[in-house]
């Protein structure tokens, strides 16, 4: 009976070993991994906004341009945050542009996750008859530019992200209801709409962790590490669901 548990005990012990060996490599070449990480989500990104864009064109939907708009605008933040801010790490790039850098990464992740909400409200707001020539800049558009302004404003000010983590919970709070209830109603003739009620609460859990780990954790490795796994599934979804899309167009 014994002999069992001393080698249960081994075989636990040698995977936490092995477990701490992988973080401890993560750790020490965190700063390459971050512009690899970095570099796959913006490739995702701009696979998305060009197909969705195709997508667009064959269906006219408003909402699709929306939603193109937010991956467009997170391959902007996740290209300044994670390759730009590499560069700078590293020396390659003036030390003197890091608070540039990080006002304009918060800037495009807020403004992508009014965008992602507004793809799911634009109908209530806007209507299917009324048209605007561009969604990028128009009036409607232009209060969450001015509200994004402001956040980052704050967080600035401040020197936090308190403004930013709390604006991204309740957005993706608010989106995750809408898209559950459209998902509910929906579910048979779009199912694309699981992969978005799925996408939106991971994002909802992502910036809870990211706001947990920052007030009390400071800011956690191995929590970090996790939230950024989520953040390529919650990508790598959207890419799937608008693929699967794209071939039956």
């Amino acid at each position: 009976m014994y002999p069992i548990f001393t080698h249960i005990k081994i075989y636990i012990t040698r995977n936490e070993f092995i477990s701490m060996d992988i973080l401890n490599v993560i750790i020490e070449n965190k700063e390459m991994l971050k512009i690899l990480y970095g570099l796959i989500v913006v490739i995702i990104c701009m696979i998305i906004v060009f197909k969705t864009d195709k997508i667009f064109r064959l269906s006219l939907y408003k909402g699709i341009r929306y939603l193109r708009n937010a991956f467009l605008f997170y391959g902007l933040a996740f290209f300044i945050r994670y390759i730009i801010g590499g560069l700078i790490i590293f020396g390659i790039l003036n030390q003197s542009l890091n608070v540039t850098e990080i006002l304009l990464f918060e800037f495009f992740l807020v403004m992508a996750g009014f965008f992602l909400l507004y793809s799911l409200i634009w109908k209530r707001i806007e209507g299917i008859g009324y048209k605007y020539p561009s969604t990028l800049v128009n009036p409607r558009i232009g209060i969450f530019y001015l509200i994004t302004l402001g956040i980052v404003y704050l967080d600035f000010v401040w020197e936090t992200f308190h403004f930013m983590f709390f604006s991204q919970i309740a957005i993706f709070t608010i989106a995750t209801i809408i898209s559950l209830r459209n998902f509910i109603k929906g579910s048979k003739q779009h199912r694309f709409l699981k992969f978005y009620f799925l996408a939106m609460f991971l994002s909802l859990v992502a910036w809870i962790l990211n706001a947990i780990s920052a007030y009390y954790y400071n800011w956690d490795k191995g929590i970090m590490i996790n939230i950024l796994l989520i953040n390529i599934i919650i990508f790598l979804l959207f890419l799937y669901g608008v693929v699967k899309v794209t071939k039956r167009k």
